[in-house]
């Protein structure tokens, strides 16, 4: 390099690639399971995972086909190594080797999930998704969340209708409903969440860098639980930014789910 060339340097990372990371770790160590994340952030971090400390993590292209490489989003995949038809697709559900991560019009503390609409659900004021198969997800398989707009308006004391499954209703439904029921965690634009505390309410696990613990508390319409250190989400590797740079998602579509 000659003294007039100017040293180059990797760009900062983003918080749309500390919150890929958070959803990659989801499926850590996950064994041979299937990924079904529902979002562009989710399935960057599920390709992540597959490509780094998850290599026996099953990906789909988002239809019928079970993909044996890692294209980049929006790619189809060069090798395919099974079809996974709906029927398959609920029977897997039914048997529990799966982890999804949906995403969420609200969330109590307790984890109970609303995509089905706003307000009394006799006369909503906003019709939703509906509950398609959240109930079955939460109760069968891991389900994790995915918020990319972490807002009062989603975090909120009391669902409007209960689609997943939260700890709470769970447990008084009993032994038939807790057995499989499972949430790993709650990743948003602002943290990482889970339910790691004695009564299975909402905790703060980590803050993205740059976040703070009163900007968290100001976006959640209920009282969370925050230990006394809350660490930060952890750095993205060298190779991890490259391969979610140049491999995975090279147009850049995660930082249209996440502005920071």
């Amino acid at each position: 390099m000659s003294g007039t060339d100017t040293p180059t340097t990797a760009p900062a990372v983003t918080r749309a690639e500390y919150c890929v990371l958070a959803c990659a770790e989801a499926w850590r160590d996950a064994g041979e399971v299937l990924a079904s994340p529902m979002g562009t952030v989710p399935m960057i971090g599920a390709r992540l995972a597959r490509l780094t400390f998850a290599p026996d993590l099953l990906l789909t292209d988002g239809e019928a086909l079970l993909m044996g490489d890692v294209p980049a989003v929006g790619a189809a995949p060069g090798v395919v190594e099974g079809w996974l038809p709906y029927r398959q697709h609920l029977a897997l559900v039914a048997t529990g080797r799966r982890h999804v991560m949906m995403g969420a019009s609200q969330l109590d503390r307790h984890g109970n999930q609303n995509i089905s609409c706003i307000g009394d659900w006799r006369r909503p004021t906003r019709q939703l998704l509906g509950v398609r198969g959240a109930p079955v997800n939460t109760l069968n398989n891991p389900t994790s969340y995915w918020v990319p707009r972490h807002s009062p308006r989603v975090f909120v004391e009391r669902v409007d209708m209960v689609c997943g499954v939260g700890h709470d209703r769970a447990e008084a439904a009993g032994p038939s409903a807790t057995r499989y029921h499972r949430l790993p965690g709650v990743i948003t634009d602002l943290g990482v969440f889970d339910f790691e505390t004695p009564d299975r309410v909402m905790r703060l696990r980590s803050l993205h860098p740059g976040v703070t613990v009163e900007q968290v508390r100001e976006a959640t319409g209920f009282p969370l639980a925050v230990p006394e250190e809350v660490p930060y989400t952890r750095d993205p590797t060298a190779e991890e930014l490259r391969l979610i740079r140049e491999e995975i998602d090279p147009r850049g579509l995660r930082d249209r789910e996440v502005r920071a």
